[in-house]
């Protein structure tokens, strides 16, 4: 009697562990902020991905090697939407990770996590920031070197990204990204909106201001030309 051939089991990698995103609201619109600013950034690159709090597997047909970074880019892959990302699929790993920190998970960023993105992952970049200040220390950047991290020093109280070619650092209170090239500070989209909504405002008010001008300009003509009907007439 032959045997029957049984096809391989299917592995099945989860989307979600059912864990809440961030641990608290500040964690979480930081990192909403910093996917958005870089996306916005990397709009026009086509081979440029930003996510997180995705999970990322890097070894396949083993769903427990699998990490979720709060904020990763990866170069030289394709800009589309994922339920995961697997390395072996993508042929390639994060080149920056910005992890939200908090007295909970400082230990595991600063310890598995950090040998991880060294040595499996390779990620160019690492960076740890507790936007509470409950930890010390409470920023601090790594840069890959043969293989192993070393502590990026601070430029102007900001550390750089050479990978985005952006620099991180506190602005009005908070982490974000500043270009060194234009000399300004990414907007998240809500500082965009609130900005594009002043400036219509301003103009709104500058051309009421015109017509009020206008209006008084031609009050005066009116009025000058009416005094000078009168003394003809005389």
């Amino acid at each position: 009697m032959r045997k029957k051939i049984q096809s391989a089991p299917t592995i099945f990698y989860p989307e979600s562990d059912g864990k809440p995103m961030a641990e608290t609201d500040t964690h979480r619109k930081l990192m909403m902020d910093f996917i958005l600013m870089l996306e916005d950034h990397f709009e026009n690159d086509g081979d440029v991905y930003v996510s997180g709090n995705l999970f990322l597997y890097y070894e396949e047909g083993d769903p427990k090697k699998v990490i979720s970074p709060d904020v990763f880019v990866v170069f030289g892959v394709d800009k589309k939407l994922r339920n995961t990302f697997q390395t072996w699929a993508e042929a390639n790993t994060p080149d920056f990770v910005l992890e939200v920190a908090s007295p909970k998970t400082f230990k595991n960023d600063m310890g598995h996590k950090k040998d991880l993105y060294a040595s499996v992952l390779a990620v160019k970049e690492y960076y740890i920031y507790d936007p509470l200040g409950q930890i010390v220390p409470s920023f601090v950047g790594y840069r890959l070197v043969d293989g192993v991290y070393q502590e990026i020093d601070f430029v102007n109280e900001r550390l750089p990204a050479k990978t985005l070619g952006l620099e991180l650092g506190e602005h009005d209170g908070k982490l974000s990204l500043y270009n060194p090239n234009t000399s300004q500070w990414l907007q998240t989209p809500s500082e965009e909106v609130k900005e594009v909504r002043a400036r219509a405002e301003n103009a709104e008010a500058r051309a009421q201001q015109e017509a009020n001008a206008r209006q008084n300009v031609e009050a005066e003509l009116a009025k000058a030309l009416a005094e000078v009907e009168r003394l003809r007439a005389e």
